[in-house]
């Protein structure tokens, strides 16, 4: 479940301005008691009573015609209604303030400025909050402008961790690098350690939220040196709260755990040490430690009802609901009308309790999330009627205070049910509904907040996959096909969402053209699609309406299948299982289109892959006599759209080589390197970094001074399903690809044209992970260039650099568009003796543009 974006100094502590006016001295001097009463409120999560005391105080600076305290008070009262969901009035009480503010400009008073800042900072918030991450950016530098003018340290350096949040949005990963290193020059310099702690915990949570966890660790634990030599434990608990949640986002549950512990038992109030025990509750039901888990549900159980009143309260008693239906797996019975789950009686009374809190603090949304929860308890009880009661409800609710993320939750709910009850019109159409608003979601899905448990493959993917599920069986049942291309465009944002939770941030997208207007003439797209009890393919070929088919198999008989393949193709020796296990991936994508292909006449395979089918190569697959690539060239979109695609221009071509030969950061030399830089000159003119010469730095330089078409890295990288694990190596350091993609990108100002090919020949995907090749897809979409060639293994023989050489020559002595020139040089390797075997050719793909 999610909440709005944390942003950091939404309330300062600027004392509000004394009255002016010589009538009304005594409300005057109440306004800023409560000003603070709304403060303490608000930071106890008890928004309703906040902007009751809020009002109280602008109605009585508007008395005394005070503007400046009542653009102060107004910006609170944003803070506050948007919490609450009510947007309008947020809309208008910023509006309002900002136009005070305006009235006021140029004030001689001293705190016109941090009061600035403090509107300012607020109206930041509420653009971020709204996708607007660009005016955010803009708003918060006007706050950090102000708040530096008026001597506000603490409040300065809120504003910076804020733009580095929007910096990140933005997708400016160097520019929040920069922003990050600022704030801890600044927090370093901070005199005051009670600032300097609470600004690093605050920076340690950020860079968590975008993936940077060593960085998170490394801060955080700064934060709990100095809680503890001030000697105050409740500042050690959040410390060590904020430290166990980077460790979980590690995947170190026993540290995470360990860490949770410490948290509860240093914790002072009561909120602070459930939280940190519920957090623990979920790495044991996630580590499948039942006993454990079961004894500390029954601790944390009496302890929530001597809360005090706040929406954080509510949401944890929704967390507590969550992790006991995790607990408790229901096993409902089908021989009564109403069956009743005994182990899910309890959940249900949590959130009930939850309901109603919620009501008396009259907060839509948090009621939104309990009522939407509850019904979700009797779905799984199959009590259809009040399942789908509650749900409505909760939704009507999400809707009234537009929090789209709720909102779709319970669409989903809708649609889940409705299919239950083989209402598959209504279940359809629920699913649209959910899909639309995550698509208006999709920008900020990365900014979402984890204070209850929000996960992109448990609440965002399930949604896409399963509305593609209900369009192809409809498209079964009615042949229709705009079932199909809704299904392909389904499929197609859900790789954008993946991306973009991938990169915690919005895709660039650019201007792009669909696959169908890419090559009109002699390519074939195939879009394959994992499902749970299915493997179904859609095919476009040129001027003719969309096809389907499908495999009725098991996913996890696809995937383990896909798993094993990949194991037999990096075997540098023959294995009949190869042959084997590609032959039964033949059979699945390609065996029931083999005719279609045939008479199309097409020359091209552009494959759109999902899940798992992107870790193996397509080239290699069997149809029992030849492999894929002796018929048909073969590249992969990572999505419906390419990068404006164009031929590639061979009178123009020009190459900045990169590479290592040497032993650095602790991974082997790549011997062969020189030989394949050698060969590439041979073939392209181009400047050459090698060894000492390769530095981050040295590639920026040479990227800005020319606009290469062509950039060849060829070194050691890797690509990972985690965007902090993606990087490839310099002779200074790792390029993560957020820096890598930043680098690429420097000079598009400069640059007439986007890079036409990066080559990425001896990286590899990473070990163990399913959705490793999500790094390449985000490489090749990030660093702005048409097409990407990449090892999906790294092979360093002489085989690698002869089949590169080889497709250097084809695009530039046989003028062959991109895919064929890998096609050639694949079979140039393949009908060699010594590099016959898939290892030696198949491991490169070709991503993106195959012009």
């Amino acid at each position: 479940m999610a909440s709005l974006p944390r942003l950091i100094s939404t309330l300062d502590h600027t004392a509000p301005l004394p009255s002016q006016s010589p009538f009304n001295r005594e409300a005057a001097v109440s306004a800023p008691s409560l000003i603070e009463q709304g403060k303490t409120n608000y930071q106890a999560a008890q928004f309703a009573d906040a902007i009751d005391q809020w009002l109280q105080a602008k109605a009585m600076y508007e008395a005394q015609g005070d503007r400046l305290n009542q653009a102060y008070v107004l910006s609170y009262l944003a803070l506050a209604y948007q919490q609450l969901g009510q947007w309008p009035l947020a809309e208008t009480a910023i509006a309002s303030s900002l136009d005070l503010l305006q009235a006021e400009e140029g004030s001689p008073n001293p705190a016109y400025q941090a009061i600035k800042g403090q509107v300012w900072n607020t109206q930041g918030t509420l653009q971020l909050a709204q996708g607007q991450a660009e005016e955010a950016l803009t708003s918060w530098q006007t706050a950090a402008t102000a708040y530096d003018t008026a001597g506000k340290e603490a409040q300065y350096i809120g504003s910076l961790i804020n733009q580095a949040q929007a910096q990140q949005v933005l997708g400016f990963f160097l520019q929040a690098r920069k922003t990050f290193d600022a704030i801890q020059q600044q927090l370093q310099r901070q005199t005051d350690l009670t600032i300097r702690m609470t600004g690093l915990r605050s920076l340690g949570n950020l860079l968590r939220s975008v993936g940077e966890l060593d960085g998170s660790q490394t801060v955080l634990q700064e934060s709990l040196a100095i809680a503890r030599q001030l000697q105050s434990p409740q500042e050690t608990s959040l410390s060590l709260l904020s430290l166990g949640n980077t460790a979980r986002a590690q995947q170190d549950s026993s540290t995470a755990l360990d860490l949770y512990r410490q948290a509860a038992a240093q914790a002072t109030l009561p909120l602070t040490a459930t939280q940190a025990q519920l957090n623990e509750l979920n790495v044991l039901i996630e580590t499948r430690q039942w006993p454990a888990a079961t004894s500390l549900a029954n601790q944390i159980q009496p302890h929530l009802s001597t809360l005090p009143l706040s929406r954080t309260t509510i949401y944890a008693y929704i967390n507590f609901a969550q992790s006991l239906l995790k607990l408790s797996p229901p096993t409902p019975t089908s021989n009564t009308q109403h069956p009743t789950s005994n182990t899910l009686l309890l959940p249900a009374q949590v959130l009930a309790t939850a309901i109603q809190k919620a009501k008396d603090l009259h907060d839509s949304q948090a009621e939104a999330y309990a009522l939407g929860y509850l019904g979700s308890v009797y779905e799984q009880t199959q009590q259809w009627a009040i399942a789908k009661q509650l749900t409505e409800e909760g939704l009507s609710l999400a809707q009234s205070v537009n929090a789209l993320d709720i909102s779709y939750q319970w669409q989903w709910q809708l649609g889940r049910i409705f299919k239950q009850q083989g209402d598959q019109k209504n279940a359809i159409a629920s699913y649209a509904t959910a899909y639309d608003t995550l698509q208006s979601l999709r920008r900020d899905l990365r900014a979402i907040d984890t204070s209850v448990q929000f996960s992109f493959k448990e609440s965002v993917e399930p949604v896409y996959r399963q509305y593609v599920e209900l369009l192809l069986q409809s498209a079964d049942e009615t042949q229709s096909p705009d079932a199909l291309i809704q299904a392909r465009e389904v499929m197609e944002s859900l790789q954008l969402a993946e991306l973009t939770n991938f990169f915690r941030s919005a895709c660039l997208e650019g201007q792009r053209v669909t696959l169908e207007q890419v090559d009109q003439r002699e390519a074939a797209v195939l879009y394959p699609i994992i499902l749970p009890d299915r493997l179904d393919v859609i095919l476009s070929l040129p001027h003719q309406p969309l096809k389907h088919y499908h495999t009725a198999i098991q996913q996890e008989e696809v995937e383990s299948t896909l798993e094993d393949l990949r194991l037999y193709l990096e075997r540098p020796f023959t294995a009949p299982e190869g042959k084997t296990l590609g032959k039964q991936v033949y059979d699945w994508l390609i065996q029931p289109i083999e005719s279609d292909l045939a008479q199309s006449q097409v020359k091209i395979l552009a494959f759109v892959l999902d899940g798992a089918l992107r870790n193996v190569p397509m080239a290699a697959l069997y149809d029992g006599s030849q492999y894929l690539v002796e018929h048909y060239a073969v590249a992969i979109a990572p999505g419906l759209r390419l990068l404006n695609p164009q031929p590639l221009g061979q009178n123009q071509l020009e190459a900045l080589v990169a590479g290592l030969t040497e032993e650095r950061h602790g991974f082997p030399p790549l011997r062969n390197v020189s030989l394949e830089v050698k060969d590439i000159t041979a073939e392209v003119p181009s400047e050459v970094l090698l060894n000492q010469s390769f530095t981050s730095t040295a590639l920026r330089e040479q990227i800005n001074r020319l606009p290469f078409p062509i950039v060849h890295l060829a070194t050691h990288g890797q690509f990972s399903s985690n965007a902090a694990e993606t990087f490839i190596l310099a002779w200074d350091k790792p390029i993560l690809i957020d820096e890598l993609s930043d680098l690429l990108r420097t000079s598009d100002e400069r640059r007439p044209k986007a890079i036409e090919l990066l080559v990425l020949s001896a990286c590899e995907t990473a070990t163990g992970d399913n959705r490793a090749a999500l790094g390449l897809a985000g490489i090749s979409v990030r660093a702005g260039a048409r097409s990407t060639l990449a090892s999906l293994w790294s092979l360093d023989d002489e085989s690698g650099a002869h089949l590169i050489a080889e497709f250097y020559r084809q695009l530039t002595q046989a003028r062959l568009n991109r895919a064929e020139a890998l096609q050639q040089a694949q079979l140039f390797l393949l009908h060699d003796s010594n590099y016959r075997h898939p290892a030696q050719w198949a491991s490169y793909v070709l991503v993106g543009n195959w012009l």
